[in-house]
């Protein structure tokens, strides 16, 4: 099974407009004598932990809640997905446990019974439903139903995902936010998340300097997340289409005009950021995918 990275939020799209990012969890699975985990990749030392293991905790817990006997497994971990920098690397554990958990539990639940309990755990649909369908989604929480649209995406768009060296918990990121918010601010967040999903529907890079504006979350954000601040201003410059937090941050996400290359985007954010932020070529992903052997 592989799984996406995703970026949410994406600007003006608070918890409810998701994209696919091309850097995976893939993950393997077979029946065992014991819980073990292998782990390679980013991280490898952390994903291989089996204490408060995501994946195996969720993967228990949900066939607990069904009342069915879990199956310990050996996992094999290939984690491509940064941890804690906004990149939807809870999401993408939660959704791999309920899967296994659905597979090995013969649970037979639906694509929308998944998301419905990734979202129920996570908090939150835009991540999950990013992760599972891939591509552009939004995506709502109707009384435990998520209601949600994928566009597939344009390929030839190509991002640039800037990691700083330090994580930030979602839970800290959100409690940097406010309790309300003025009519002003909320007529502005409306007008841009619609223009954004407008923006992917059309495969409409010219909107989305525009469409990634935001004033629901990332002014709160920005003094723990000062990447932000930084490339921000980008947005206005010819060779970026678009600027946004990646989730709830401190990782920032930069759409390519497309008439930049890779290389001159680069030459770009590297006179604002210095050494120690990674930067990482992306393009849309698909989302989950599912091989049983």
């Amino acid at each position: 099974m592989t799984l996406p990275a995703t970026s949410a939020n994406l600007g003006p799209g608070f918890d409810a407009a998701g994209l696919g990012l091309s850097m995976h969890l893939t993950v393997e699975a077979h029946p065992a004598t014991a819980f073990a985990i292998s782990a390679t990749g980013r991280d490898a030392a952390l994903c291989g932990v089996l204490e408060n293991n995501l994946i195996v905790d969720t993967y228990r817990d949900v066939l607990k809640l069904a009342g069915v006997s879990a199956v310990p497994l050996h996992l094999t971990l290939h984690n491509e997905i940064p941890l804690g920098m906004g990149c939807g690397s809870s999401a993408a554990a939660l959704l791999a446990g309920i899967a296994l958990a659905d597979h090995f539990g013969g649970l037979k639940l639906t694509d929308a019974a998944i998301v419905a309990e990734a979202s129920r755990r996570e908090g939150h649909p835009d991540n999950v439903a990013a992760c599972w369908y891939g591509g552009f989604t939004v995506s709502a929480d109707d009384n435990g139903t998520i209601a949600c649209a994928t566009f597939p995406g344009d390929p030839a768009w190509q991002m640039l995902l800037a990691v700083p060296m330090a994580s930030l918990s979602t839970k800290k990121a959100r409690a940097l936010l406010p309790e309300s918010y003025s009519r002003a601010d909320a007529v502005f967040n409306v007008q841009r998340s619609s223009l954004l999903v407008a923006a992917f529907a059309q495969r409409r890079l010219d909107l989305l300097a525009t469409a990634m504006q935001d004033r629901m979350h990332q002014p709160y954000r920005t003094e723990a997340c000062p990447l932000l601040k930084t490339l921000l201003p980008l947005a206005a410059e010819p060779e970026v289409a678009g600027v946004a937090l990646s989730g709830a941050g401190p990782s920032v996400l930069l759409f390519l005009a497309p008439e930049t290359t890779l290389l001159a985007a680069e030459i770009r954010v590297a006179t604002v950021l210095d050494a120690t932020v990674e930067r990482l070529p992306l393009h849309i992903a698909n989302g989950v995918a599912r091989t049983v052997l």
